[in-house]
């Protein structure tokens, strides 16, 4: 592995374009456990994505495209969702509550969609609607990525709200690699920022620039399926599927390259090189990598204390490895990995509840909630 210290420190037009962390801890299982757990709800294949609205009150995607709303472990299925098309990786695919559901029960979504009534395949779509009920009513297709495709793979998809009134969603680069993350005027391999009402912020980076998407926040993304706002400092964080290794977790920053596939700790799956770069100017390294790739998906800071030992660390699911991964930050860098729930399962969503407490998605078992002892 090459060192790159050198770009640690490495600032252009006032961004740092960070180091990733050397020599990263080997994760941990521990040798005593605090906690346990209880299935909320089940009969749940993928749970994509899961939204509360109350601690007892929450929407669970599944990817087939079924969205249920869940009412004291009750779920019923809610009617209206856009049509979808669904192939390989794609579906139904994230669900947040506006910032205002209170008083407007607006909902956003993103799902895999072919909105042009064409055989060409589909793509990445985000979607407001207004939840009554169990229906939605007044869907309004926000943004969809082009043009479609039949590859099944990389769709991204998740969806977070900063401090100021913008909403941020990803887009994977939708198995083109060597095409659309480099090229601003391509959907696929960017994170997206919008105002709420689906509009693109005057001062997102690429605005007025020529053939550029205008809607892009950053590029260079493989497949992000982790998006959190930092509790403390209110940045997007965000985390993608590398290749066979180099599954990356991004704070991100406006304009930003994160430089895939140019750069990259990962191989292919055959085993052959992507290219012998892990580091080039103006693309910022990650935050920190996985090698080997774990899989992640979902991705939550616990800041309640309703576990103790774990206020402020991140967690981050496992598809791969099949257990929920806590990560301890000190000092701007992981210190310690740990497994919790070590082979509960494919481990698709993680989401701090309205109390506090951390609720995973689990392929094949549904919504567990975890109980501190």
């Amino acid at each position: 592995m090459k060192n790159f210290s050198l770009f640690c420190f490495v600032f252009l037009s006032s961004i740092h374009y960070g180091c990733a962390q050397d020599n990263p801890p080997l994760i941990e299982t521990p040798s005593e456990v605090n906690y346990s757990y209880e299935t909320v709800v089940d009969g749940i294949d993928i749970p994509w994505g899961l939204a509360f609205i109350t601690e007892t009150d929450f929407l669970v995607t599944e990817k087939s495209g079924t969205l249920y709303r869940v009412v004291n472990g009750d779920k019923r299925a809610i009617a209206g969702v856009p049509e979808i098309y669904v192939r390989g990786q794609g579906g139904l695919l994230d669900i947040a509550l506006h910032p205002e559901f209170s008083s407007n029960n607006i909902v956003y979504m993103t799902l895999s969609a072919n909105t042009e009534g064409d055989k060409n395949g589909g793509n990445t779509s985000l979607y407001s609607a207004k939840l009554n009920g169990n229906s939605l009513e007044d869907a309004k297709l926000l943004y969809k990525a082009t043009p479609n495709t039949k590859k099944g793979q990389h769709w991204g998809s998740r969806i977070v709200f900063d401090n100021e009134g913008h909403l941020y969603f990803s887009v994977g680069d939708r198995g083109n690699r060597d095409v659309n993350p480099q090229d601003i005027s391509k959907d696929a391999g960017k994170i997206y920022r919008l105002n709420l009402d689906g509009s693109i912020p005057e001062d997102n980076p690429f605005v007025g620039k020529e053939n550029a998407k205008e809607a892009i926040f950053s590029y260079g993304h493989r497949n992000p399926q982790g998006m959190v706002v930092h509790p403390k400092t209110g940045a997007v964080w965000e985390h993608e599927h590398g290749p066979q290794g180099g599954d990356e977790i991004n704070i991100i920053q406006k304009g930003v390259n994160f430089g895939w596939p140019t750069i990259t700790y990962g191989i292919n799956y055959s085993g052959t090189p992507i290219t012998d770069k892990t580091e080039m100017p103006n693309m910022a390294q990650p935050y920190y990598y996985w090698v080997p790739s774990i899989g992640p998906s979902g991705m939550a800071f616990s800041t309640s204390g309703v576990y103790k030992d774990w206020k402020d660390d991140l967690f981050v699911g496992s598809l791969k490895f099949e257990y929920l991964e806590r990560l301890v930050i000190e000092n701007d860098k992981v210190v310690k990995r740990e497994k919790v729930l070590d082979k509960i399962g494919r481990v698709r969503e993680v989401v701090q509840s309205p109390e506090g407490y951390l609720y995973i998605g689990v392929e094949g078992k549904g919504i567990l909630k975890i109980i501190p002892n």
